[in-house]
């Protein structure tokens, strides 16, 4: 297959999962490109060779004079812009753009759009297995599974996209049906300045956006007004108009909408008053694309949650075990410790500890000490948690993540749950968060 000649150039640079699909883009649609990658060996670069032999790659060094060919760089989430050589071809007039900006400019579907710190990956589950259930043709991916532009199809109805801050970076007009930021706490410092870089990254999803949902618990999540805008929100109090929260009748909680009772909190199969905010997030979102309420509420009645997010994995001795693997940020571990630690007759013996990112870890002490009955720590960050925990509980040091759940078989008792939610990426000790919540899963196996 040879390439159309164009007057426009560009470049991938990065070739992993979002690289490759724009390699499938560009070449499906003739338009003239290379590749390039920081790496020796990138994850693609097989791949790319067997099928598109005809495309130049250069791997190693970006070369700024190379990268100054193109018009327009397609950048990797996984690269920053502050890279010196994108940094430079961006000074001499190259357009720097990714995948999902390219996305947004040939989708022909709503978009619902759905950053935050955490839960991201659960909401835009449940809002694509909401819109299944209403019988529409809905495409979900983005940052969770399928790139975004192997999305794209004349026939889908409806989009549904996890959306990264890194991603968002590139993103100048997303123009979506529906846009949230569920919520912002401190995550990748190791990448931006501060927090306020972080969050201006995410607000990026705003623009463009007809209607935008927002977290009444979290002031970061809510965007500048624009007049005529409407606005939902969601919340764990009771909610008003164009809100959704939790509302009590004869000692039952409810989820609701404004002054209507939806379902019983009951029905749902995920536990912990975060999942009732994600599900709350989920209605709000769909109710703003117009999903009805019905196939709504089945959808979240059978939802059984994502891996090795708060999921159970287990029971021993009246103790139940927990992945939350993929808590790999404060926000995350805290959402995980109070909203279990409320919904059980016990306490929680956490398992925290990995590569932290630079955050600062002090927030998870007051709940630990309310809600933990000990920490088990490990990891390369596992002595900056135990100063910023302090004597909040007993803290017990471990190798392994196998001897960590040993010696949290040893501490808690029944009506007790073994967390692990470890605040922290996991690659100083692990493949990803999927290896640390199978290997976790397979040592509280091996108990029984």
């Amino acid at each position: 297959m040879s390439l159309i000649a164009s007057d426009h150039f560009r470049i991938v640079v990065g070739l992993g999962k979002s690289g490759m699909s724009l390699v499938r883009f560009l070449a499906n649609r003739g338009i003239a490109f290379a590749v390039a990658d920081t790496r020796a060996q990138p994850p693609e670069l097989e791949t790319l060779r067997r099928d598109y032999p005809q495309v130049e790659v250069r791997c190693g060094e970006l070369d700024v004079d190379f990268l100054c060919r193109a018009d327009e760089l397609y950048v990797s989430p996984g690269l920053a812009l502050a890279t010196p050589a994108l940094h430079a071809a961006a000074e001499r007039g190259v357009r720097l753009s990714g995948d999902i900006e390219l996305f947004a400019r040939h989708a022909k579907a709503p978009i619902v759009a759905i950053t935050g710190s955490n839960a991201k990956s659960t909401v835009t589950t449940l809002v694509g297995d909401m819109a299944q259930a209403a019988g529409k043709r809905v495409a979900v991916g983005g940052n969770l599974g399928t790139p975004a532009l192997d999305l794209l199809d004349d026939e889908i109805e409806l989009y549904v996209l996890e959306l990264s801050s890194f991603q968002l970076e590139t993103t100048d007009q997303l123009n979506a049906k529906v846009a949230t930021v569920l919520n912002i706490s401190e995550d990748h410092m190791d990448r931006y300045s501060g927090l306020p870089a972080y969050h201006m990254a995410k607000h990026r999803i705003f623009r463009g956006a007809e209607q935008v949902v927002i977290n009444r618990a979290d002031a970061l999540s809510r965007p500048l007004p624009v007049e005529g805008r409407p606005t939902w929100s969601f919340g764990l109090n009771a909610p008003d108009f164009k809100a959704f929260g939790l509302r009590e009748f004869d000692g039952e909680k409810y989820l609701a909408f404004e002054f209507e009772r939806l379902l019983p909190v009951r029905e749902l199969k995920v536990r912990g008053a975060h999942n009732q905010s994600n599900a709350l997030a989920a209605l709000a979102l769909g109710h703003a694309v117009g999903l009805p309420f019905a196939p709504m509420l089945e959808a979240l009645r059978t939802f059984t949650g994502l891996a090795h997010r708060c999921q159970w994995v287990g029971v021993h001795h009246e103790v139940n075990w927990y992945d939350d693997s993929k808590a790999t940020n404060v926000g995350a571990a805290l959402a995980a410790i109070e909203g279990l630690g409320d919904d059980i007759s016990g306490k929680l013996v956490l398992i925290a500890g990995g590569d932290g990112k630079g955050a600062d870890f002090s927030a998870l002490r007051a709940p630990v000490s309310r809600y933990c009955r000990a920490v088990v720590l490990l990891g390369r960050d596992a002595a900056r948690l135990a100063d910023a925990l302090g004597d909040a509980v007993p803290l017990i040091r471990v190798e392994t993540l196998e001897e960590a759940v040993l010696r949290c078989a040893e501490q808690a008792q029944p009506g007790d749950a073994v967390l692990l939610s470890p605040a922290c990426a996991s690659l100083d000790m692990f493949k990803n968060f999927e290896e640390r919540g199978q290997r976790f899963a397979q040592a509280a196996g091996r108990l029984a």
